[in-house]
Formats: C-alpha cells, structure tokens, sequence
C-alpha cells in the first residue's frame, strides 16, 4: 500500500479564522492500543501507519507526515443554554483528509495531543477512559446504522494527568470525520458580526456536505441550507431514540453540521425505560433528557438560523420571516420521522406515508407501559420480534418485561389485531414481514452503560481483554448469537450507573 497523502481542505476553504494552524504538543511515550482496521482499509491508511513504533508516533502526535498541516478550530457555543461566545478546541488538533471509500475526504483530529490557543485553563490532555469510552460508543453507533464521528485509533501517552477523581492514565483518541464543522463554528463568527466570514463558512458547508445546494442563487441557497439541516437533524436525534441513546450535552457546539453524532462524553444508553431518563453528571436539569433531545434539537437549529440571517437577504423583517417559517417546519418533520421510527420498532411500517395514527397511538400506549414497570428498553422490543402477540409463549414472556396486569394483555391482543388487520384501519402485516424488519430496527445488544464502565475499569489496570470483546460483539448489534448473551443482560442493582463524566 502506498503512503497516504493528507489533503488540507481546511487551510483553504475555512475562512481564515477558523483555525490556527499549531503543532501537537508530543507525548513522552507512545503506545498504540488499538486500530481500526476496517477503517484503516477504508481510509488506505498504510500498514507502516497501523502498527508498531511508527503508528503510534503518527497517531500520537509525536510524528507526523510532512503532508499534514494540523490546525485547532475556533467555534463558540451555547451551553446548557448560555452564550460562549469563543470556544474552540482546547484539546485537539485536525491533521488533515484522507479520501473515504465513496471518494469524499473525512477529517482526521487528535483529540489529547496537547493545548492550543484555544485551551482556557485545560491541559490539552486525554484520559484513558474517555478516549475509550469514544471508540467504544462512536463504533457502536455506527453499527447500528446511526450517523457518526469514527474511532480509527488508541493510542496511551506514557503520562499521568491530572483529574478531579485523581490521577489518571493519558491517551490520544483519533478521530475521523466527515468534517468538524459545529452549529458553533458559525455562533463564533456570528458573535464577531463578520458576515463575510459567515458567508465562506455556509458556502464551504453546501460544498462539503449539501452540494446539490451550490448551484442555487443568493441569497436562496442559505435557506435553503438550513432547511437541509432542520431534516438532517430531526432524523439524526429520532435515531438516537430508536436505540435509547442519550447524548447527555447538546451543546450548539456539540451538533455537527455534517449531521453526525459529535462528542462522547458524558453519554449513556438507557436500560430501563424512562422518559426523563438522565446520567449526564453535568446535566443537573435535566435540560438533554432522553424525551428532551428532540426539543433541543429544534432550539440548536434556531440558535444557528440567528446566525445565518444576514445571509438570507437585506431586509432583516423578511429574513426572519423566512427563517421563522422554516423553523415551524421542525415539530412536523421530527414528528414524522418519530412515528415511523416507533412503527418500525413494532414491525408495522417502514414507508412514513403508509404510518396511521392508531400504529403511532399502540406504540405509545407501549412505552407507557414500559415506563409503569421499568421495563428494559432494548430487550422489551426484541423479546417482541421473537414470537407473534398472540402466542402463549410470549405472553409469558412480555409478561415478564411488563408485569402481569391486564393492561399489557390487552395491549398484546390490541396489537395481534393490528397484525391481522382486524382493526379496519390498515392492512394485515404478516409475521415474517414483522419479524424481519423488528430484528433490522431494534437492536440485540447495545454498549451498555455498566459494560461500558467495567471495561474501561479494565483497561486502566492495563488489560485492554474486555474493551476488544465489547468491541467485537457491538460490530453485529442486531444478531442474535452466544457471543452477544452475557451483553444482552440488564445491570444487576450493584453494577447500575447512576451517573456519566465528561472526563475533561
């Protein structure tokens, strides 16, 4: 394999800045813990780059190819509902692109390679855990099909760092993206009034990410921009809620423009359901509750539309008219893709125009009865996709999940007649067409939360054992096999997680 060569898009398609070009800080003793090597393959990384002394020295930092030119990225933000108005990263460094399998560059960062311009009071630094934990989730999350920053490797620094819980062991995450464009990259130069700026900012996105868009005039493009990213991100959240994942801090700097998952930080997958479900430490309010992220979804695209108005024409009344009529459009579109979403997870519909509003109505009937018994999320929907409704055997079994009232009963023959078709309100589905799109919908086994923790526990005493067997047995989350089993298991009451870190 020949030597991949970095392009350096961001030198010359971001406006000037964006970024500050600067050199990763080294790390005193490099070791590469693991690599990605599909994605490897898929980027042409070269083996000198995959293994050994050298990959660790690339993907630490310590020694880089003469074709990357790394730069920290300025953003601002809004988080947990207050103006920053400069953020940036404080930890990471983008090295450059490498071209994807569908020939589109993907960003490559550090993350943990030391300070920059942008760093505040933090030491630049990484700990193990969070980095693993960011390989971990971000390569589940794309296995269950959900749009996502990549892992690609995981390499320990050598140093101790310092952290609230103590000290800990340093790490460098490497990151791959389709870019690390945030709605708070355009909040940053919104809050400067450089509208030139945020012109070449929304241009580069249409290019990178929405080209189809280039073509339309201006000022048409840029509403029509937003619009693409009001669809974009009511399907992104309504996917995190088919699998029961809680981001824990969406952040305006936290939404990737790109429209991938961003940033793994204090981040969970629920167990039991509940609505308000929140571990996030730092979300004391509960403001990115797992019901609450589809609202927040639409408050982060308004705080982006304030950004983009100057570019939507001269007079200011009609731009926020025009922004104000796209952001109505939210509630609707999430709310569609939410109720085809729930009629997937029941094995009811896959085309969002043949969705009734009885098969949305039983499948909230369904989560509330989850929510009565603290059922288990993901379980609960793949014990259903086992057997038909109607079935004694799992009758028994849902009973388990639900609690033996007559209300889950009811629901369970409720829903045999909506199969049948006996309801009158839509066709009959059959039971292999059910099964086999419950079994593509609802995952078997998710990065749960005390897994998650008890691996990472692992890897800080220096066995890495358990993180590779998460990792292997999340690459097929919808299978069913004996491998899976012992990770398909709810948390005993000793091994709950009752709260998740950041890990800054």
């Amino acid at each position: 394999m020949t030597a991949s060569v970095f392009s350096n898009r961001h030198l010359t398609d971001l406006p000037e800045a964006a970024r500050i070009e600067w050199a990763p800080a080294g790390v005193p003793s490099p070791r590469l813990l693991l690599f990605n090597e599909a994605l490897g393959d898929d980027l042409s990384v070269p083996a000198i780059w995959r293994r050994g002394e050298a990959a660790a020295a690339v993907w630490s930092g310590n020694s880089l190819p003469d074709s990357c030119c790394p730069a920290a990225l300025a953003y601002a933000g809004h988080q947990f509902g207050q103006p920053v108005p400069q953020l940036g990263d404080g930890r990471a460094l983008l090295l450059g692109q490498l071209p994807g399998p569908d020939g589109q560059l993907r960003d490559l960062q550090l993350k943990g390679s030391g300070r920059t311009p942008f760093s505040r009071m933090g030491d630049g630094r990484a700990a193990l855990g969070p980095v693993l934990r960011e390989y971990v989730v971000s390569e589940a999350m794309h296995a269950l099909g959900i749009p996502t920053t990549r892992a690609l490797a995981a390499t320990s620094s050598g140093e101790t760092i310092a952290r609230a819980a103590g000290p800990e062991p340093g790490a460098v995450l490497t990151r791959v993206a389709r870019s690390h464009l945030r709605f708070g990259t355009f909040e940053y130069f919104a809050h400067r009034g450089d509208v030139g700026a945020l012109r070449q900012l929304a241009d580069t996105a249409i290019a990178w990410h929405f080209p189809a868009l280039a073509n339309r005039p201006d000022p048409e493009r840029y509403p029509a921009l937003l619009e693409a990213l009001i669809e974009q991100t009511s399907r992104l959240i309504t996917d995190w809620l088919r699998v029961g994942f809680i981001h824990g801090v969406m952040n305006t700097d936290n939404m990737s423009v790109s429209g991938e998952t961003l940033d793994y930080g204090p981040c969970a997958f629920m167990d039991a359901f509940d609505p308000g479900c929140v571990l996030s430490s730092v979300d004391q309010g509960g403001r990115y509750a797992f019901d609450q992220q589809g609202r927040i979804g639409h408050w982060n695209l308004t705080r982006l539309a304030e950004c983009l108005l100057p570019l939507f024409g001269a007079d200011t009344e009609t731009a926020i008219d025009r922004a104000e009529a796209l952001l109505a459009r939210y509630p609707d579109a999430f709310q569609t893709h939410y109720r085809a979403m729930l009629a997937a997870k029941l094995g009811l519909a896959a085309d969002e125009p043949d969705i009734t509003t009885a098969d949305a109505d039983l499948g909230e009937r369904l989560l509330a009865l989850m929510a009565q018994a603290g059922s288990d999320y993901t379980n609960t929907f793949r014990q259903l996709a086992e057997a038909a409704p109607d079935d004694p055997a799992q009758e028994t079994s849902m009973a388990a999940l639900l609690g033996a009232g007559a209300d889950g009963r009811a629901w369970l023959q409720d829903y045999a007649a909506r199969l049948a078709g006996r309801d009158g309100q839509a066709p009959a589905v059959s039971e292999h067409r059910r099964q086999a799109l419950m079994r593509r919908t609802n995952p078997v086994v998710i990065p749960r939360n005390h897994r998650v923790e008890a691996a990472l526990t692992a890897a800080e005493a220096g066995d890495l054992e358990p993180v590779q067997r998460l990792l292997d047995v999340l690459q097929t989350p919808y299978r069913a096999s004996p491998a899976a089993g012992p990770f398909t298991q709810p948390p005993a009451p000793f091994e709950q997680v009752l709260a998740t870190f950041c890990g800054t």
